[in-house]
């Protein structure tokens, strides 16, 4: 009976303990819709997945790189694509804390709606065996109460323990959930070491790489006050982006074009240039195409917004300060702020193709600079940010996802 009473007795302090442990997850949002957060954390992995992947590649095409230019860049876009591996890793740990959390916070509650009846049980327990036995025999017929109620806990101890046997399995589990939650944080904060680091890399590289377009000419320069020129003449976004599309098939044409022969000497002479033009191409970017940012979706291609516009392109949910990269090989044709959309940048690609990303807190960028896929181009912002992708074809809007590697 002694051995029951402790029994009760020590489960009740595991319990208490367990109520009065501080939540290890603070840091992780509470979400209601644990098949929400399960579906966040199985898209992070997937987007860590991918981003290690890419990481990987780049690395190696950086490694073979022989010019200088080339290499740089791809050891960018490598770094680029390990921040971004670092931010999915992030993202899949808060997930695992929610998720622990939820069920630290359920357990909780059951636990505690079954403290109760088991304090009590514990204080009754400990009154009787502080109660003397001589004493009982000084009050008439309290003997024989005491012979009756001993009796009847050597019959109710058995039964008390086994329906706690699911109360200890449950000690247990909050026991477990503890382990699994510091485990957690042990890989966020490996994560958050690891996108420092790489951040720290990449802005080195980033500041190399400035101070070498500043020696290369002010061509640049040129490119750039031309299209901010533009933006301050477009009327919106559409006609910014039609006009630079025209500035670069006049580039392109201009580019095409033979050098200069001699003048024949009969008029009749001259051939004209049949060499057709090139034409936009159907299938997307030679490169391949990919997001510019990790994120959950918030509209997709087509989508109607709550005053009746329709979105021509993909908009992103992304952490804060997320990396933004280049979602295919191309040129900048614009790069910097733009009314009502943060910071944009605008990418012209092989085969007539253009894609716009807007919702940039800072960009590291300039007009005129060749890109690689998977390249640095900013970052979101701090607060909430939204990052848009558009696709165009020959100026037309296309679904990006039709065309994603």
């Amino acid at each position: 009976m002694t051995a029951g009473r402790n029994h009760i007795a020590g489960s009740v302090l595991v319990i208490t303990a367990i109520l009065s442990v501080g939540a290890v997850a603070q840091r992780a949002a509470v979400i209601d819709d644990p098949a929400a957060v399960r579906t966040s954390l199985n898209q992070a992995l997937a987007d860590a997945r991918e981003a290690e992947a890419r990481g990987k590649k780049l690395e190696a095409e950086a490694r073979l790189a022989t010019e200088a230019a080339e290499k740089t860049a791809r050891e960018a876009a490598a770094l680029a694509a390990r921040i971004q591996q670092a931010e999915a890793g992030i993202a899949a740990a808060e997930a695992r804390i929610a998720l622990i959390d939820g069920q630290r916070q359920k357990l909780q509650r059951t636990l505690a709606e079954r403290r109760e009846p088991l304090v009590r049980l514990t204080g009754a327990l400990q009154n009787f065996a502080r109660r003397p036995l001589a004493l009982s025999a000084l009050r008439p017929g309290s003997l024989r109460e005491t012979v009756y109620l001993r009796a009847m806990l050597e019959s109710t101890i058995p039964q008390v323990r086994a329906r706690t046997a699911a109360l200890r399995a449950e000690i247990d589990r909050g026991r477990a959930l503890e382990q699994e939650a510091s485990q957690a944080l042990a890989v966020l904060k490996s994560s958050e070491d690891a996108l420092d680091d790489r951040r720290t890399r990449l802005a080195a590289i980033e500041t190399r790489q400035r101070l070498e377009s500043r020696q290369a000419g002010g061509e640049a320069d040129r490119e750039n006050e031309r299209a901010l020129a533009l933006a301050e003449e477009a009327r919106d976004l559409d006609t910014l982006v039609e006009r630079l599309d025209e500035a670069g098939s006049l580039r392109t044409e201009l580019a095409a074009l033979s050098g200069p022969v001699m003048r024949p000497r009969q008029p009749q002479e001259a051939l004209a240039d049949t060499a057709p033009s090139p034409t936009p191409s159907s299938t997307g970017p030679a490169s391949g195409f990919q997001l510019p940012v990790t994120g959950r979706t918030i509209a997709g291609f087509g989508d109607v917004d709550a005053v009746g516009v329709r979105s021509t392109g993909l908009t992103l949910s992304p952490r804060g300060g997320a990396q933004v990269i280049a979602p295919a090989e191309g040129r900048v044709a614009f790069s910097g702020p733009y009314r009502g959309y943060d910071r944009i940048v605008i990418l012209e690609h092989d085969g007539g193709w253009t894609s716009l990303v807007t919702g940039l807190a800072r960009t590291d960028v300039a007009v005129g600079d060749e890109l690689v896929a998977g390249s640095p181009l900013g970052v979101a912002g701090a607060d909430r940010p939204l990052v848009t992708l558009e696709l165009r074809r020959n100026g037309t809007p296309v679904n990006p996802l039709q065309y994603l590697r």
